[in-house]
């Protein structure tokens, strides 16, 4: 259990650290996304990982143009 003062460090690290980005996916017309995401999801363990890999990955074609 983390004490208040580690909360409240937790917060302010985040807020000066971290950017939190959303994505909002539709059952219906992103069907196909969200079982992607959920596969590799179970393979990699992390569906944050996976998609910071491949927008890495686009970067690093882009960049080498």
């Amino acid at each position: 259990m983390k004490t208040e003062a580690q909360k409240r460090a937790k917060k302010k690290f985040e807020a000066t650290n971290c950017k939190q980005i959303s994505l909002q996916l539709n059952y219906n017309t992103d069907a196909e996304v969200i079982a992607w995401l959920d596969k590799q999801t179970e393979i990699t363990g992390s569906r944050q990982g996976y998609i910071k890999a491949l927008i890495k990955a686009d970067i690093e074609r882009n960049n080498s143009k």
